[in-house]
């Protein structure tokens, strides 16, 4: 019997192998089975059966699709009231699936759907079990992309209110989600005043530590309904002020946290007054003894600085900015990150608000922040040296960073050099490139490796105009090609691939060959950073001098007796035929045939080459081929 089990179980799995097979075929060789299934079976055989006619009905042509989603309704809306849980998920899937395919009109899913689908899914409990919440409210954004915005919006509005936390916050994401997607116009003026109730209900009397989901819907409405919110702003600043002075943080940052997400929304709505009067406010609360909090203090004033501008700022800027010195000084990374960008901010748009000793004594608390281990905090300390070389002048901050170059600590030495770098592509090169070659003839290594990364990162900067400069730090360069120290090789040979890259094609050739022959002795080099740095220079120096010039140099090694110095040959030539193997040919030397082999390569012969390319035989030929003619040529002049 058991073997007869077996091989029954065996011959079912294989049937049901072929229906999937159909099914991804041809949708309606299988429906048949499927119907007769979902009207016979019940409990998890009816979930499979279910599921797999969601997976069909998508691959159906709309007029069939149509059809059979109102015949595979009539099961799924009796199984709406099924206790159980996994049930309801696949019934929750394959409403969705088939809502979502062409030719299900938005009618039909707005008068027999929905009243069931809300009466039955949209209940506290569907709110506590995470991967329920999930479905469901995907389901729902499918059926509004069908049915509209108001439709399922009008619906679910009034559980803004619910008792239920976990209830409510559902349907804030859902609202959140259909919004984004869809937009407001379809929200009348009475469904709009149930949402702005609703929503300013849900966001007050949220207790728990997730706030995003009531943060991001309350910013999706406000958003979508643009100009519609105004006659409702100062209801909601009132709200955010109240909150602001809670002896709670978390309401306090979340309070914080909305001025940030609604700020463009008050510009639009021309609210200046009442965000120079929130600006005034939160100026007041620089105090904050919370980090968290005063993070997103900062933010929210970086958001009402960004939209309202630096001459209708209230506070001043110039009262402003004195107050952020002092917690620039603060460790923690979100208050440092929102400091720093208003503080950026700041200098590019209104430096002229703040005497420049002020910007002097911020550049000096900025130097610290370059060791922060978040790389935004970095990146925006950075730009904002950039803006404050703009501002004020590149003498004063030069100074400032060319004394920091002779920090030990590598992560200074780094993010300073970059800033040096922004600094002379913000203010120009030639402001910069004179005060750098100075301090390289200081006899200290570190300030020299220092200048000679901040050329490195300098000529990736600023690119073709490093043509106009390339003259100048060649003397120096040289000199670091030549020095007895491996970081100056690596650091000079990464700047030689820089300054070749933002050259190419522009007539710098001449200057390149003579970096090439102090770059080349290099490629003996065992440190890997070293090698690296020396085989990217030469990689650079292909682009810009062509693959010819560098296949010269190649050939004297490429078959001397000593091994280790031949496979660096090798390698260097590898590198330049899968960069430009078709520029090469016209470089490769010319060799008269022989009674065994052909060696000549005219045209034609490149062109059936390339058209061989296809075939592996092809690919093999298309490698093989230069190399034979190189071996002929190591034969002929030895």
């Amino acid at each position: 019997m058991d073997a007869i089990d077996a091989e029954l179980a065996r011959a079912q799995e294989e049937r049901k192998k072929m229906e999937e097979a159909l099914a991804a075929g041809a949708p309606m060789a299988v429906s048949s089975p499927l119907w007769k299934g979902i009207r016979s079976h019940r409990g998890k055989v009816l979930a499979a059966f279910l599921k797999a006619i969601g997976f069909i009905i998508p691959l159906m042509d709309a007029l069939y699709a149509s059809y059979y989603t109102k015949e595979v309704m009539q099961i799924l809306i009796r199984e709406f009231q099924s206790p159980d849980e996994e049930m309801k998920k696949i019934v929750l899937k394959v409403v969705k699936q088939c809502v979502s395919t062409e030719g299900v009109e938005a009618d039909y899913i707005r008068n027999d759907i929905l009243p069931e689908f809300f009466h039955h899914f949209w209940v506290r409990r569907m709110a506590l079990d995470r991967r329920n919440y999930k479905q469901l409210v995907e389901t729902t954004v499918e059926m509004a992309n069908k049915v509209g915005v108001a439709d399922i919006v009008g619906r679910i509005v009034e559980d803004l209110k619910d008792e239920s936390e976990p209830y409510r916050r559902m349907v804030m994401e859902t609202i959140e989600k259909v919004v984004a997607n869809l937009g407001a116009s379809d929200i009348d003026a009475r469904l709009e005043e149930l949402l702005i109730d609703g929503i300013l209900y849900a966001f007050q009397e949220q207790t728990s530590d997730d706030a995003n989901v009531m943060l991001n819907g309350f910013g999706a409405v406000v958003n979508a309904l643009g100009q519609r919110v105004k006659p409702y702003l100062p209801q909601i600043c009132g709200t955010i002020k109240w909150r602001l002075n809670n002896k709670s943080a978390k309401v306090r940052q979340q309070a914080a946290d909305l001025i940030s997400r609604i700020a463009i929304v008050m510009k639009q709505c021309q609210e200046e007054q009442l965000m120079g009067h929130l600006g005034v406010v939160l100026y007041e609360y620089l105090g904050e003894e919370y980090p968290e909090v005063l993070g997103s203090i900062l933010g929210a004033l970086k958001a009402i600085v960004n939209v309202i501008g630096m001459t209708k700022m209230t506070p001043p800027i110039k009262d402003l900015l004195p107050r952020l010195t002092p917690i620039l000084k603060n460790r923690h990374e979100k208050v440092q990150e929102n400091c720093i960008d208003l503080v950026g901010r700041i200098a590019d748009r209104g430096a002229e608000f703040v005497p420049a000793r002020e910007w002097m004594r911020i550049c000096f608390e900025l130097l610290e922040m370059l060791k922060a281990h978040k790389k935004g905090i970095r990146r925006a300390t950075v730009n904002t040296f950039g803006y404050i070389a703009k501002a004020i002048g590149l003498q004063d901050v030069l100074a400032t960073l060319l004394n920091y170059l002779k920090v030990q600590e590598r992560q200074n030495h780094v993010c300073t050099t970059v800033a040096i770098a922004i600094v002379a592509e913000t203010c120009s090169p030639f402001t910069v490139l004179p005060a750098l070659m100075n301090e390289y003839r200081v006899p200290e290594l570190n300030v020299q490796n220092g200048v000679l990364k901040s050329l490195s990162f300098l000529f990736e900067y600023i690119g073709e105009m490093g043509k106009d400069y390339i003259y100048a730090v060649t003397p120096l360069v040289e000199d670091a090609l030549m020095d007895r120290d491996l970081v100056h090789w690596q650091t000079a040979a990464s700047a030689v691939k820089h300054m070749a890259l933002g050259v190419a094609g522009l007539g710098c050739e001449d200057t390149l060959v003579h970096l090439l022959n102090y770059v080349w002795p290099n490629i003996f080099e065992t440190s890997p950073h070293v090698i690296n740095a020396v085989m990217e220079a030469i990689e650079g120096m292909r682009v810009a001098l062509g693959p010819a010039v560098i296949l010269n140099y190649c050939l004297q090694g490429l078959f001397h007796p000593a091994r280790k110095v031949c496979e660096v040959y090798w390698k260097i030539y590898n590198s330049l035929y899968i960069g430009a193997q078709d520029a090469l040919v016209a470089a490769y030397p010319a060799l008269d045939d022989d009674g065994d082999n052909i060696y000549s390569h005219p045209e034609l012969a490149m062109f059936v080459c390339s058209m061989l390319v296809a075939s592996e035989g092809g690919a093999m030929f298309r490698i093989y081929f230069p190399l034979g003619i190189l071996t002929r040529f190591a034969e002929e002049f030895p």
